[in-house]
């Protein structure tokens, strides 16, 4: 987080650059402007005898393109298992959040400074709600799921609800530093932290508020029990992992496409989106619920890592092909020169001349460049080649959950899974 500071220079020429959007509070919607321009590049590409006189789409298949639910030759069905993900248990989770806020805006009154509680918790409220919720339930039914029963009383529920919210600020500073370095806009439909007036680069500050935060709060709810120590170094040793992917995020964005394989592919996502997403939230819950059986443990960890390469496959694939309308992000890996799945399997299956025109265009910024890769793409039908990933991807995974021991948090997984396949982002 600190090496933003070095690049300081660069980065504010990137906000100075970039539209200010004031802040009237957390119910600011995505740019229209944006959103429209983002559409009508992919609809120039895409659409019927305009960029090519090649095959083009057929009206479902840009469904594939310009939604998130239709898949173009995917013939998946959700497992039927008891939904986890309640109305109920998400209502349950939500009301904690206010003693979250009341708590650490407390804290932060400590050092006699009001003014800064203040806008720490402004902070928190604008970028607690760019988070879906989700990932911080998991630690809670990981939780109930594994505990015994004649400790699922009410204090401890609580606990297990906290320790999610601790994980969510995880998440939530991640993405503030994540959208300063990646020069995002928008996130879930809203304008992102650091593109707010009066915010620009003091989001750095904020992000390192929210992330010893998290540590106040488990310091003042969990060093009582046995697991404190346990708890402390998952999120240690998980918020290194998570910067040390970020941090190859990055280096990869300085080499040309043509260089992409799987194995760097695969080893960007184990730090980047399996450790914080699935890995920690699961592993938390396990402790907490008081699992010692190091064979849980392993079986979860590897059905973890295959989620982290399903989801981030998927995230990959909405970044170019989803409408911004329904993920609330306009995506951007064409021009930065992303990593992705989808730019490592173009390699993998592109021409000599495909491969020419990803290595003179990937990573441009200029909408003629960004139009010419989405054209390889449309040539290669990724829709139906990521289909079929996703398919094989998801089966593999339901057998993997289907055989574990009993003792390993199989409905949880499998809720995960399920949540992934169906995710709209939002």
């Amino acid at each position: 987080m600190f090496s933003l500071l070095r690049n300081y220079p660069q980065i504010q020429a990137t906000i100075a650059c970039s539209t200010v959007i004031k802040c009237g509070g957390v119910n600011q919607q995505i740019s229209k402007t944006h959103t429209k321009r983002a559409m009508s590049l992919r609809q120039d590409v895409l659409a019927p005898g305009r960029h090519s006189t090649k095959q083009t789409f057929s009206s479902k298949a840009q469904q594939n393109y310009f939604g998130t639910r239709i898949r173009e030759i995917s013939t998946l069905e959700r497992h039927n298992g008891r939904a986890l993900m309640s109305e109920e248990e998400m209502s349950n989770f939500m009301a904690v959040y206010p003693d979250i806020l009341n708590e650490l805006t407390e804290i932060a009154e400590r050092y006699k400074s009001e003014e800064a509680a203040a806008w720490f918790r402004k902070s928190l409220e604008y970028n607690l709600s760019l988070t879906n919720n989700k990932n911080g339930l998991i630690t809670v039914l990981t939780y109930k799921s594994l505990a015994n029963s004649e400790v699922l009383n009410a204090e401890n529920l609580k606990l297990a609800r906290i320790l999610g919210w601790c994980f969510e600020m995880m998440i939530c500073f991640i993405l503030i530093t994540d959208d300063i370095v990646d020069r995002s806009t928008t996130r879930r439909g809203k304008i992102c932290w650091h593109h707010l007036d009066g915010v620009g680069l003091s989001a750095i500050n904020d992000a390192l508020l929210i992330e010893n935060g998290l540590y106040e709060l488990l310091h003042k709810h969990f060093r009582h029990l046995d697991c404190y120590a346990d708890l402390l170094e998952l999120f240690q040793q998980n918020i290194f992992k998570c910067i040390c992917g970020q941090t190859l995020d990055i280096l990869l964005t300085k080499r040309n496409v043509t260089t992409f394989n799987m194995n760097t592919y695969k080893s960007l996502v184990l730090n980047k989106t399996s450790c914080h997403f699935f890995y920690l939230p699961i592993f938390l819950g396990l402790h907490l619920a008081g699992v010692r059986d190091p064979e849980v443990f392993k079986e979860s960890e590897a059905i973890i890592y295959d989620l982290g390469n399903y989801f981030q496959a998927q995230n990959d694939f909405l970044d170019v092909f989803g409408n911004p309308e329904i993920t609330g992000k306009i995506g951007s890996d064409i021009q930065s020169n992303k990593c992705s799945w989808l730019a490592v399997k173009c390699m993998e299956h592109a021409s000599e001349e495909q491969k020419a025109v990803m290595a003179e265009c990937y990573g441009q910024n200029d909408p003629e460049k960004v139009a010419r890769v989405l054209q390889v793409y449309q040539e290669l039908n990724m829709p139906s080649l990521h289909a079929k990933y996703e398919e094989e991807k998801y089966n593999r995974i339901l057998r993997n959950i289907q055989q574990t021991s009993d003792a390993a948090p199989k409905d949880v997984l499998l809720e995960v899974l399920n949540q992934i396949y169906v995710r709209e982002i939002k």
